[in-house]
């Protein structure tokens, strides 16, 4: 593998067969992964990996010799981390907290990398192009203050160096240095233990749990996480001293994979529903009775919902609800600025359109495939039953020998599609769930399920008005929730879709998206879902990040939202009759939620949503309810 090293005789002006490098470039992929069945693809996008796919840049006609070692180093770069990492020790061994979590990722990825340049030259030379490449396109040359230089990496390429012995390049600037003293001085002795655990991730991992927590950036390892992912055991440490916040440390099971993009465009138009109230009294642990069409405010004997006594179990608690507001679309915006921007969206995403459509096409040929799948059986008319020729054979006079299709609409449904309007989704992520969100409900509701749309953010950036409410008593210690919420409707369960195609719009609107709180948004939603009548409830969760809001988290210990967002996972997964699922985009839902699938790549998502609502409505038409039986025709 030292071959590699060479990095191509293609010079630069001449056009090149790049299919022979394609192929080069896969083998080797192939061959560092110890898979032979490896995907990789070329593709004008951004590099990424998912499962046994890889992605990879497109090579121009005219490859410079520089272009190919970085694609071969994000080959080789992936390839080692198919190779060298274990996801499920690093779910289990992974800290709370988004900027832990981060340099854990980080580290570990330096990790692998690492083991791959100290095994091979040629995979060391592509990985320097690669980090050389990165760093530049980052801009990191130009980052002269602490505060502007990202820890992380920072950590990554001391571990890196540690581990190698070859410096960062120059294109990584002052990063490593505005940072070297602070990182050696709190974990200079654990970097000294690293060499040695290279090849064992999980000692490498107890390592970096422990430079983490002499950096005070997390709890020492098996405090108060020590296995909040693992697929095969519970949590036994997660109740610890009196504390019953840690009830929200549960094990989530990771979910399927994303969809490939096929099929044909859907159409449009959606029958007008009534409008339909009710509520409905439901917990899985207790329900004895079925459904009851209305609540009992004034009973307390038993709870109505999963949340009924969730304060008193989980520490957290708002500063003030004063300034939160649930608003629709129409609330915040006009009608003639909400068209303009789903012009604005339309014309973003028209390629796009084509390609959902083809995949929400394919849900509902899906749903409408079992919608017919159950038969009623000797009947005196219908379609002649060939398993009971036989019959009519010998007894020409036996009428009942006909079979006929039973309509099984999934009339009893309705789906809400929670989507997290952070900064961070801002551009391409969130251009491309709200597309997914709009057709999709075009789709389903078609197939006769009802679909709620749903957004969440914060009205202003660093707390808003809850902050300077909190500033103008004195500044209370640990307050709690520091912001103001917004949580938007942009369509209601029971209004069609082409009254409400508009308001999807307003995610473009500048300056909408802002932080996000994803615990009490999840308990909105489900609170929602749970006052309607409809026999099966699916939330759908779509987000980028972890739970962020930095006027809470400056005044509460570091995970207080992610421990609160776990809380209201366990209760909804193990209390409810809500379905719950989740899509990551680019971040790793899997350690929060029990059924969840994580995509690399904003346009992964449409594939994603219509596979986990697909698979959702198969496993209902497996599982009927009622005890009532279906024999296949």
């Amino acid at each position: 593998m030292a071959a590699r090293g060479d990095n191509s005789k293609a010079k630069p002006g001449a056009p090149v067969d790049v299919e022979p490098l394609r192929r080069a470039i896969t083998g080797s992929v192939r061959a560092i992964a110890g898979d032979g069945e490896v995907e990789v693809t070329f593709a004008n996008e951004r590099p990424g990996m998912t499962a046994e796919r890889i992605r990879l840049p497109e090579l121009s006609k005219r490859p410079t010799m520089h272009e190919l070692a970085v694609t071969r180093g994000l080959g080789d770069s992936m390839a080692l981390r198919l190779a060298c990492h274990d996801e499920k020790v690093h779910a289990t061994m992974a800290p709370q907290g988004s900027d832990a979590r981060a340099i854990f990722d980080a580290v570990e990825q330096a990790r692998v990398e690492s083991i791959g340049a100290l095994r091979m030259e040629g995979v060391a030379s592509n990985l320097r192009s690669m980090t050389t490449e990165k760093y530049a396109k980052a801009n990191f040359s130009g980052i002269e203050r602490q505060e502007d230089a990202p820890v992380g990496e920072a950590v990554a390429m001391m571990v890196r160096e540690k581990l190698t012995g070859e410096k960062p390049p120059e294109s990584a600037g002052k990063v490593l240095d505005l940072w070297r003293s602070f990182i050696e001085d709190k974990a200079g002795k654990d970097l000294e233990n690293l060499t040695g655990v290279i090849n064992d991730q999980q000692a490498f991992s107890k390592v970096i749990r422990n430079m983490l927590t002499a950096m005070e950036m997390a709890e020492e390892y098996g405090d108060d996480d020590s296995d909040p992912d693992s697929d095969d055991q519970q949590d036994e440490e997660d109740k610890p001293s009196g504390e019953d916040q840690n009830d929200d440390d549960v094990e989530d099971d990771a979910g399927s994979d994303a969809a490939p993009v096929e099929d044909s465009e859907v159409a449009d138009e959606q029958m007008e529903d009534g409008e339909t109230e009710g509520a409905e009294i439901s917990d899985d642990d207790m329900q004895e009775e079925g459904e009851d069409d209305s609540e009992t405010p004034g009973e307390t004997r038993r709870p109505n919902t999963p949340f009924d006594d969730f304060n008193e179990k989980v520490d957290y608690h708002v500063f003030t609800e004063e300034f939160d507001e649930t608003i629709t679309a129409e609330e915040l915006c006009d009608a003639a600025e909400l068209e303009r921007l789903r012009a604005f969206l339309d014309k973003q995403l028209a390629h796009l359109q084509g390609a959902v459509g083809r995949l929400a096409n394919r849900l509902q040929r899906r749903l409408m495939a079992q919608q017919n799948r159950s038969w009623d059986f000797d009947l005196e008319e219908g379609y002649l039953d060939p398993a009971r020729l036989t019959r009519l054979i010998i007894d020409p006079t036996q009428a009942l020998s006909f079979k006929k299709e039973r309509d099984t609409q999934f009339r009893d449904t309705v789906v809400t599609l929670l989507i997290d309007n952070s900064g961070s989704m801002r551009g391409r992520p969130i251009t491309v769930a709200a597309t997914c969100a709009d057709i999709l409900a075009r789709t389903l509701e078609r197939c006769g399920v009802k679909v709620e749309i749903l957004g969440f953010t914060t009205k202003a950036w660093k707390g808003g008005q809850a902050r300077e409410q909190w500033l103008a008593n004195g500044k209370p210690q640990t307050p709690g929730r520091l912001n103001d919420l917004r949580h938007i409707i942009y369509k209601s369960a029971d209004a069609p879709w082409r009254r409400s195609r508009t308001n999807l719009g307003l995610m473009m609107r500048e300056g909408l998206l802002k932080e996000n709180i994803d615990g009490e948004a999840l308990m909105w939603a489900h609170n929602r879902l749970i006052a309607r009548r409809e026999q099966r409830k699916i939330l759908m969760m779509i987000s980028d990040g972890a739970p962020v809001d930095d006027s809470t988290l400056s005044v509460n210990p570091g995970n207080y939202l992610e421990r609160h967002l776990r809380a209201v996972i366990e209760r909804i997964e193990t209390r409810s009759p809500v379905e719950l699922l989740a899509i990551g985009i680019g971040h790793d839902v899997t350690r929060y939620y029990r059924r969840a699938v994580t995509i690399v790549d904003a346009d992964e998502l449409a594939g994603a949503m219509t596979e986990q609502l697909a698979s959702l409505f198969e496993d209902q038409a497996s599982q009927p309810r009622g005890g009532r039986t279906r024999r296949a025709g």
